[in-house]
């Protein structure tokens, strides 16, 4: 597997931690995507459209042979697959999988942008994305992202729900 991916899940609909764990082995069943780390899983307020249930989100590492234009078909049929619909931006979603970032490579195709727009301003992208790769870099703006969570106020909107590593695991499960 010649490339690494960061890709952020969220969901807020449903059981949240199953249509997450659900995502990830779909991925982990494709021949040409390894999972090699996840963070724990936070839930956080929801941004732009708030009137809406709190998420559960976290990012994952892959390593993989697809190009980022494949990668991010497989990300799309594995929210076709789990049965999101998209009713309006922002809106509530059983499962969202976004491309954070692949390699170290800026790309910016019709319908992906890589690095990720306004991660680096989202604390419920940048915390579980520092906690398994706390040295990763913005590709174009050669900063290290655990810089801009500094200079992020909301960071109280993204608690531990549940700890992936770790002795300590606080374990939350939904009924």
């Amino acid at each position: 597997m010649n490339h690494i991916a960061y890709i952020s899940l969220g969901s807020n609909i449903g059981k949240r931690e199953g249509y997450l764990e659900k995502a990830i082995n779909i991925l982990r069943s494709h021949g040409k995507i390894e999972v090699t780390k996840q963070s724990s899983i936070y839930e956080t307020d929801p941004v732009g459209y708030t009137e809406q249930g709190k998420f559960l989100n976290m990012v994952i590492e892959v390593r993989t042979n697809l190009r980022p234009e494949k990668l991010l078909q497989q990300c799309l049929q594995v929210e076709i697959d789990l049965g999101r619909e998209r009713e309006f931006k922002w809106g509530p979603r059983i499962i969202d999988l976004d491309i954070l970032l692949y390699n170290h490579e800026n790309i910016e195709a019709e319908n992906l942008l890589i690095p990720h727009p306004r991660m680096q301003e989202r604390a419920f992208v940048l915390i579980p994305l520092i906690e398994i790769a706390p040295y990763v870099e913005h590709p174009i703006l050669s900063t290290p992202f655990v810089e801009f969570l500094d200079e992020i106020p909301d960071k109280e909107g993204v608690r531990l729900w549940k700890q992936i590593n770790g002795e300590d695991a606080f374990v939350h499960s939904e009924s």
